[in-house]
């Protein structure tokens, strides 16, 4: 089983839930596919309902003791879970390639990513700070304290199958929480190799569970109605997120939700081209185009557009795609098959009403699952490709003539995640940062998302923030306390 896989730590390759500090055995497992090669990787034990309710009632009864260590305690243990991750990179690098795909320097970029929350929150869970409010008696004294919610459940995405996890386990953990996740089907063996790693650290058990099983509409529904479960959070799809809250307003859960994105980026007749451009391909094209926070449309002056196209064009056409674990290669595959599918739908559907096909928009000799790196022009707003989220290696230059039409177009979409916009007048920077309807702005930058930011967004994005000092308020209760009978 270890074949494929080349570890240096064989134990890092785990195929059973963690619940409880235990691996958890099943009757029937599903295969984890290699999505640049289509071969089965290995086989992993599908967990049913009960084994997620085994899960929540661990973490339950696990709490107790959590929450009552010392902030330092918990930071500690964090620590050496961090130390650890940050150890075993490499491995934990090559497992995230092998299942998802991205190349290899992104993956290990992704490791230190998720590990980089860890530390931060293992040092902000420090930093809880209550309140004294001025009474408007001098018998009593107001006094706000915060606890922690208590049992966190999770969902996380495919995408970012060790980050995702690292990056919401790491706040709520922190906070006095315990945790159960259920990480995607198709990339499971980056969170049970975080398991592994936070049993070596020493983490009680039934503080941090991971689920994995391939009914993920039964055991959303466990960890969404659960009575035990005072928190959920997800990463996903607006569509799906929207579902997961109706089924968490049964007990009236706490909920944050990190949904889907189209990101606009803007590059005003002002801007460095050159940067714009490198900005755009980083944005763009990591991870084959499949991140909620990547450019989904690209606005660019009328004065400066074909400029910007051909210098784009040049860029994306220096770009190697193929298998992840050459580290040569920048695109990797797109998931599965059915992604890959509706990616070349939406460039189909565009270039019908439309759009002009300057680079790419085929599937690419690098295999079944690699989209080629595409380039439209002459795309409208209206279009298919920019009202939906393209997750995929696709371009869209849309141009514009002024602020105001950008911004309007910009603003025209449910999703307010991230933007960006390159500009060097410093009143353009004012007035767009203002009146872009997005939680996150990159301004002559496209690398936006770090330990010590607030990653999050509005309207049908979602709401909640992780990261940050305030990436600790989700996992946290505010308690009043009012005491009388202090007069003299």
């Amino acid at each position: 089983m270890t074949k494929p896989f080349d570890l240096n730590d064989n134990q890092l390759l785990r195929n059973q839930s963690y619940i409880n500090g235990q691996w958890r055995a099943t009757d029937t497992s599903f295969p984890v596919i290699n999505p640049a090669t289509t071969q089965i990787l290995t086989h992993v034990g599908d967990a049913t309902a009960d084994d997620v309710v085994t899960a929540v009632v661990a973490a339950k009864r696990a709490l107790p003791l959590w929450a009552a260590k010392t902030a330092n305690e918990r930071a500690n243990m964090l620590r050496r879970w961090y130390d650890l991750i940050i150890e075993h990179s490499d491995d934990l690098a090559r497992l995230l390639t092998l299942e998802q795909g991205k190349p290899l320097p992104e993956a290990k970029s992704e490791i230190l990513y998720g590990a980089s929350f860890i530390e931060w929150f293992a040092e902000e869970g420090k930093r809880i700070y209550g309140d004294t409010i001025p009474a408007n008696a001098s018998h009593t004294k107001i006094i706000v304290i915060k606890q922690p919610i208590g049992v966190v459940a999770a969902i996380t995405p495919w995408n970012f199958p060790n980050a995702m996890i690292a990056r919401k386990a790491a706040a709520a953990l922190a906070a006095g929480c315990s945790f159960v996740v259920r990480p995607s089907e198709y990339t499971p063996l980056s969170a049970l190799a975080l398991a592994e790693l936070a049993d070596r650290a020493g983490l009680p058990k039934g503080v941090f569970n991971v689920v994995v099983g391939n009914d993920a509409t039964t055991m959303g529904k466990v960890l969404t109605q659960h009575p035990d479960v005072a928190k959920f959070t997800f990463t996903g799809s607006t569509a799906v997120g929207k579902l997961l809250t109706q089924q968490c307003a049964t007990t009236v859960k706490k909920v944050s939700m990190e949904l889907g994105g189209n990101a606009p980026f803007i590059v005003f007749a002002d801007a460095d081209i050159s940067a714009a451009v490198a900005g755009l391909i980083a944005s763009k094209y990591r991870n084959a185009g499949q991140t909620c926070i990547c450019s989904n449309r690209i606005f660019v002056h009328d004065s400066i557009v074909a400029k910007f196209t051909a210098e784009l064009s040049t860029a994306v056409q220096q770009l190697n795609i193929g298998d992840g674990l050459n580290a040569a290669n920048h695109i990797g595959p797109m998931i599965t098959q059915q992604a890959l599918d509706n990616v070349h739908q939406l460039v189909r559907d565009s270039i019908a009403q439309g759009a002009v096909l300057h680079l790419g928009g085929h599937v690419d000799q690098a295999g079944t699952h690699f989209y080629a790196p595409t380039i439209l022009t002459h795309v409208t707003n209206r279009m298919a490709l920019a009202q939906h989220e393209i997750f995929g290696p696709v371009a869209p230059i849309i141009s514009f003539t002024d602020e105001d039409e950008v911004i309007a177009l910009a603003n025209d979409t449910p999703y307010g995640l991230a933007a960006y916009f390159y500009a060097r007048d410093i009143g353009t920077v004012w007035r767009v940062s203002e009146k872009l309807e997005f939680g996150m702005i990159g301004i002559n930058e496209s690398a936006i998302s770090n330990a010590a930011a607030p990653f999050g967004g509005i309207k049908e994005s979602g709401n909640g923030r992780e990261g940050s000092k305030y990436g600790l308020d989700d996992y946290l209760e505010i308690k009043y306390l009012c005491m009388g009978g202090l007069g003299t």
